[in-house]
């Protein structure tokens, strides 16, 4: 062992080998962590024993490693992922002040997700509690009558969290893509053929009407496979649509007024005719919060 004359006994005692190495359980003791917490952080990388005896397998750490092994344990109390945990304190080696920002990116996340959550919860209380149709008052629903369209489509199995990526990275391509096409003819809009949410993965459908159905398909065939680009006909359609802006689109959020339209096509005595799908109308970068942005709509007959 370096700089030590033998090794303790057992691996809990409190005194160490010499004056820098501590055994792991005067060590859990002064950072005021169990030994079982500081074999977990060693299994994982987070905090690594100073020594570990070749013959006993004990481990040993130096009174310098109790900042980390606090720091660990404090982030733990975030409820922040081992993956997260380390990044933070792997960052603190090098610069503070990136540590700090990774904490922050950390906690922004995290309320975002409450904030959602509450919003959810809220939902569910008024559904709960017999209060639907006061929420869905909140949406006006219309009718609009739209042709048959040429569309080129990417379609992805996804779960909720990652949705919002990966429409955009979608829309980016499609739309680059319809000037080889003809041209984009209507607004882009996103089918969910199924259930889209923390459990279910869909699946989504991307789909950007163009003008010219035989340039989509040759560009499909010849450039569209990295992303498994389709071309198809999207039938002449009734659909029944709500409004929204661009905060509302969030999830949970836009539940309720997904909600909406289906109970107003229920009170009309009309069917679904096809899954339920978001129309995006407006520039998405240039809009603010309040600003409309997406009909939530269902085919109906």
């Amino acid at each position: 062992m370096p700089g030590g004359t033998g090794r303790p006994a057992t691996e809990d005692e409190d005194e160490g080998v010499d004056e820098e190495l501590l055994t792991i359980g005067a060590f859990a003791t002064r950072a005021r962590l169990s030994a079982k917490a500081l074999r977990l952080y060693d299994r994982l990388g987070l905090l690594i024993p100073a020594h570990v005896d070749a013959f006993s397998g004990y481990r040993y750490y130096r009174g310098s490693q109790i900042e980390r092994a606090r720091l660990v344990a404090l982030l733990r109390e975030l409820d922040m992922p081992l993956a997260k945990v380390a990044e933070v304190v792997d960052a603190v080696e090098v610069d503070g002040a990136v540590a700090a920002d990774r904490l922050a990116a950390y906690w922004a996340g995290v309320e975002t997700r409450v904030a959602g959550q509450r919003t959810l919860a809220e939902y569910l209380r008024g559904r709960l509690s017999g209060r639907s149709s006061e929420m869905y008052g909140k949406f006006e629903v219309h009718t609009a009558d739209v042709p048959e369209q040429v569309v080129i489509t990417e379609t992805r199995h996804t779960l909720v969290d990652e949705l919002p990526t990966w429409i955009g990275a979608s829309l980016t391509r499609l739309l680059a893509a319809a000037g080889e096409c003809g041209g984009v003819t209507a607004s882009p809009f996103v089918v969910y053929h199924a259930e889209v949410s923390m459990e279910s993965d869909g699946p989504a459908e991307v789909c950007v009407p163009v003008a010219d159905e035989a340039a989509a398909r040759a560009w499909a065939e010849e450039r569209g496979r990295p992303w498994e680009t389709k071309v198809r006909v999207e039938p002449a359609r009734r659909l029944a649509f709500t409004r929204i802006t661009k905060a509302q689109v969030a999830h949970p959020q836009i539940l309720a007024a997904f909600g909406a339209v289906e109970q107003w096509i229920t009170e009309q005595g009309l069917e679904q005719a096809a899954s339920c799908r978001e129309v995006y109308f407006a520039d998405w970068e240039a809009s603010g919060p309040q600003d409309p942005v997406c009909d939530v709509a269902f085919p109906v007959r």
